[in-house]
């Protein structure tokens, strides 16, 4: 069974700093595309930031310079580091790990509050 559990989240101020962290269990990172995604109240969940098998990361044009991906292989963690964070930045995270070639799957987390204000 695979689980993903995200931690991290929580109130900062804008221009501060968060690092979430989403570990897997019934499932291996480093084989696959994982990402995180969020969702902000009344919009639709949208792509934040996603890394490769080959540790290629791809960000939103909103984040870029500001967030940072990563994967730690041996732990079978995949994190996102967010910087100079904004109010705009406020949302629900979710991890998402997925196959796109068959049999696909994706899978997701429960999600972490991300709220920025002062």
């Amino acid at each position: 069974q695979v689980q993903l559990v995200e931690s991290g989240g929580g109130l900062v101020q804008p221009g501060g700093s968060l690092r979430l962290s989403c570990a897997a269990s019934g499932i291996i990172f480093s084989i696959y595309t994982t990402g995180w995604y969020r969702q902000a109240p009344g919009k639709q969940r949208e792509l934040v930031a996603t890394i490769s098998s080959s540790s290629f990361a791809n960000y939103a044009d909103s984040v870029k310079g500001r967030f940072t991906i990563s994967r730690d292989n041996a732990k079978n963690t995949v994190y996102l580091q967010m910087n100079s964070l904004k109010p705009e930045d406020t949302a629900v995270y979710y991890c998402n790990v997925k196959r796109t070639a068959t049999p696909s799957f994706t899978y997701w987390g429960q999600g972490t509050q991300v709220t920025v204000s002062s």
